[in-house]
């Protein structure tokens, strides 16, 4: 069982228990104690338990709620109606002729989809975007160059210079949103968010209403650095109220097809 898979078999049964032994775990997962309890540790580190004598313990009040990441295949599926809308309320924010960076993820996916056949210039990371967009795009595409990373499906080097590329727009995913701003789990897309939003004029999020709900350990980019968010309309009042204290422009898509802000 892959590492990705192990953490989110041990985490939905961490949902349901309070506490997991070592052996347990063993037996869940199919893997050595050894590889548990360094599991046990990167759980740990991510917040999303506690390591304990014997195996790890639930964060007590916290675990029912902490976000998963998701393989990018099987979340790419999850809310396509929601991620189709908003992929459409987004694109009419892109000016034909102009530069985009587009984030990893799957609503940024359907972002790209979206706008694959437009006159723009687009750079991502993503490597399952950069397949579509090679294939079926008309958009002149720039690919992130580094060591491929096939969870999230990201290219990246932290240490390549890539300041030629400066675009008008940074069209960014999150795995959950809170009042500090755009949270993630992976390290990895925690610098990519951060190094790409420093080569952009304006940053867009692209979430969809779920990612409200969700509760993760590290703070990726916080609301002062962002300019607008696009999501569906399951967003709750509550979502929006705070995203107009925190000076949050947000646009609604509408699964009809009509937007509101």
């Amino acid at each position: 069982m892959a590492e990705l898979h192990r953490h989110q078999k041990i985490l939905a049964l961490l949902a349901e228990h309070p506490f997991l032994s070592v052996t347990e775990l063993t037996d869940a997962t199919g893997v050595s104690a050894a590889t548990v309890r360094r599991d046990i540790d990167k759980l740990e580190k991510a917040g999303f338990g506690q390591r304990v004598h014997g195996g790890i313990a639930a964060e007590k009040g916290h675990h029912a709620r902490r976000a998963i990441p998701l393989p990018f295949m099987e979340n790419r599926d999850i809310a396509v109606e929601q991620k189709r809308a908003i992929a459409a309320a987004a694109s009419t924010l892109v000016r034909d002729g102009t530069s985009i960076i587009i984030h990893g993820g799957s609503t940024c996916f359907h972002f790209g989809m979206a706008i694959a056949r437009r006159n723009l210039r687009v750079f991502t990371h993503s490597m399952p975007l950069a397949a579509y967009l090679a294939e079926y795009g008309e958009c002149q595409l720039t690919i992130g160059g580094g060591d491929l990373h096939r969870e999230p499906g990201i290219v990246y080097d932290r240490f390549a210079d890539e300041r030629a590329f400066y675009a008008s727009q940074f069209f960014v995913g999150a795995l959950g949103i809170e009042r500090q701003g755009l949270m993630e789990t992976n390290p990895l897309l925690v610098q990519l968010t951060r190094d790409m939003a420093a080569f952009a004029n304006e940053i867009i999020v692209l979430v969809d209403s779920r990612k409200f709900a969700e509760r993760t350990s590290t703070l990726s980019l916080p609301f002062a650095q962002i300019r607008r968010l696009v999501t569906d309309d399951g967003l709750a009042d509550a979502d929006a109220r705070m995203l107009e204290e925190e000076g949050v422009d947000y646009i609604i898509a509408a699964r009809k097809g009509e937007t509101d802000t």
